[in-house]
C-alpha cells in the first residue's frame, strides 16, 4: 500500500465527521415561531393570573453553587444535576432542574424576615439529566408556578389548586383534572404496620404499578388493606368515602384525615373541578412531605403539573405548584401573530406609532439597495415606487400597507 494510500485511510479513521451547524445535544431544542411566541404569551397570561392573587415573581438564577442548590430539599435533585466548574472559585455549580428548591432557599434566607404568609410566583428554564418521563424528550424544561410558604392547613393547599385551576381556565386548557395524593402516607402505614425494610421497596413498586397480585402476596396480614386502598383510588369524593372506612393505624389515619380536610376546602373553592385522589401514588421530587397534586388534562398521558406540600430550608411549611409550559401549550391553539403593516419609505412615523398601540407590528422599508436578494450591478438602486412597495409587503407577509399618513389593506 502506497503512504499517499495509508494517510488516506488514517485521515479517515481519525477525522471527525462534518460537523453541522444546526446540530444540537440531545433534548435541546430551537424553539420557533409561532411555537416560541405561543410560550412566550402563555407565561405572560399565567403570571397575570397569579399576580391577581398576590404572588410576587421573583426570578431565582439559572446557576447555584452544589453545596447551596443541592442542600435540604434540593438533595433530592442530585442526579437530575449537570455541575460545572466555576473558574473564579473553582467550586462546582449545579444548573437548576427544578426551581421550586430555590424558593425554598430564598424564602429562608433573602425573604426570611417577610410578612408571612408569603406568597412567590416565577418563570424560567430548568435543565435536566433525564427526562421526567418516557414520552417527553426534552431536557431543557420550561417550568412556571407558585409557592405559598408560612400556613400548613389545607385551606393553603387549597388556594395553590385554585389559582392553578384559574390559570388553566384563563388559557383555555380543556378536560383538566387534579389528582390529590399523600407520598408519605405508603411509608408511614409500611412503618405502622411493622412491614420488614427488605420487603418495602418491593411493595411499594408493587403498588406503585396497582399490581393487586403481587400486592397481595407481598403484603401479607397488610395485603387486604392494601388492596382495599388501591381500589379506593378514584373520583375525589368517592375515594374519601371508602377510605373513611378502612381500618388504619392512628398516624396513617392523620395523614389520610388531611387528605381529606384538603379534599373539602379544594371543593369549597372550586365546586365543579374535576378531582380524585390516588391514596397509594407517590410520585413526585422526593421532597414533598404531604399532600401533592399532579395535573392532567383528559385524553393526554403528560402531565401539565406537578406540586404539593414541602418543608423550606430552614424547615418552615410551604407549598405549591409548578406547570410544565412546553406540555401545556401544545394544548392550546397557536397564539396569534399581530397583523403586519409595511411602512412604505415617507411612511408617517407618528401614524406608524400609533399602529403599534393598536396592537399592529410595522416592517419598515429599509431604503437604499434592495432587501429582497443581493443588488444587481454591483450595488445598483433597488427598485422603488407604489408597485413594489406593494409586492414587498406581501412578500414580508403584511396585511396592511402605510403610505405617508394613509394605511390601506392590501387586495
Amino acid at each position: 500500500m502506497t503512504g499517499a494510500a495509508c494517510g488516506a485511510i488514517a485521515r479517515t479513521m481519525t477525522d471527525d465527521p462534518p460537523f453541522s451547524p444546526a446540530l444540537l445535544p440531545a433534548g435541546f431544542v430551537d424553539l420557533l415561531t409561532p411555537d416560541a411566541r405561543t410560550e412566550a404569551e402563555g407565561v405572560d397570561a399565567l403570571m397575570g393570573v397569579f399576580a391577581s392573587h398576590g404572588y410576587d415573581r421573583v426570578r431565582p438564577p439559572l446557576m447555584e453553587f452544589e453545596e447551596t442548590l443541592l442542600a435540604g430539599s434540593g438533595s433530592s435533585l442530585t442526579e437530575q444535576s449537570f455541575r460545572v466548574m466555576d473558574p473564579d472559585t473553582r467550586r462546582m455549580m449545579v444548573l437548576r432542574p427544578d426551581i421550586t428548591p430555590q424558593i425554598a432557599r430564598m424564602a429562608a434566607t433573602r425573604l426570611g424576615g417577610a410578612a408571612r404568609p408569603l406568597r412567590l410566583s416565577y418563570s424560567g428554564s430548568c435543565v435536566v439529566v433525564m427526562p421526567a418521563a418516557a414520552e417527553e424528550s426534552g431536557r431543557q424544561i420550561m417550568q412556571a408556578g407558585i409557592e405559598l410558604i408560612g400556613p400548613d392547613t389545607p385551606h393553603a393547599d387549597a388556594e395553590v389548586v385554585s389559582v392553578a385551576a384559574e390559570a388553566l381556565d384563563h388559557l383555555g386548557v380543556p378536560g383538566v383534572s387534579f389528582d390529590l395524593t399523600m407520598p408519605p402516607f405508603v411509608p408511614a402505614l409500611l412503618e405502622e404496620a411493622g412491614v420488614p425494610p427488605t420487603v418495602r421497596p418491593a411493595l411499594m413498586r408493587a403498588l406503585d404499578r396497582k399490581d393487586a397480585a403481587a400486592v397481595a402476596e407481598l403484603g401479607g396480614m397488610l395485603a387486604e388493606t392494601l388492596i382495599a386502598l388501591l381500589r379506593a383510588a378514584g373520583p375525589a369524593e368517592q375515594a374519601v368515602a371508602l377510605l373513611a372506612r378502612i381500618n388504619l393505624p392512628p398516624r396513617s389515619r392523620a395523614i389520610i384525615q388531611r387528605l381529606a380536610d384538603t379534599v373539602e376546602a379544594v371543593r369549597a373553592l372550586n365546586p365543579t373541578l374535576r378531582l380524585t385522589v390516588d391514596p397509594v401514588e407517590f410520585r413526585g421530587w422526593k421532597y414533598h412531605t404531604g399532600v401533592c397534586v399532579t395535573v392532567f388534562a383528559v385524553g393526554r398521558s403528560e402531565e401539565l403539573g406537578r406540586g404539593g406540600r414541602y418543608l423550606c430550608n430552614d424547615n418552615e411549611p410551604a407549598c405549591g405548584l409548578t406547570f410544565r409550559p412546553d406540555v401545556l401549550f401544545r394544548m392550546i391553539p397557536p397564539a396569534a401573530a399581530r397583523p403586519r403593516v409595511y411602512l412604505a419609505p415617507g411612511a408617517d412615523r407618528h401614524v406608524a406609532a400609533s399602529l403599534r398601540k393598536q396592537g399592529y407590528a410595522t416592517l419598515a422599508a429599509l431604503g437604499g439597495l434592495a432587501v429582497t436578494g443581493i443588488a444587481q450591478g454591483g450595488g445598483a438602486a433597488a427598485p422603488t415606487g407604489p408597485e413594489h412597495d406593494r409586492a414587498e409587503a406581501r412578500r414580508l407577509g403584511c396585511s396592511h400597507i402605510l403610505s405617508g399618513a394613509t394605511c390601506t389593506e392590501l387586495e
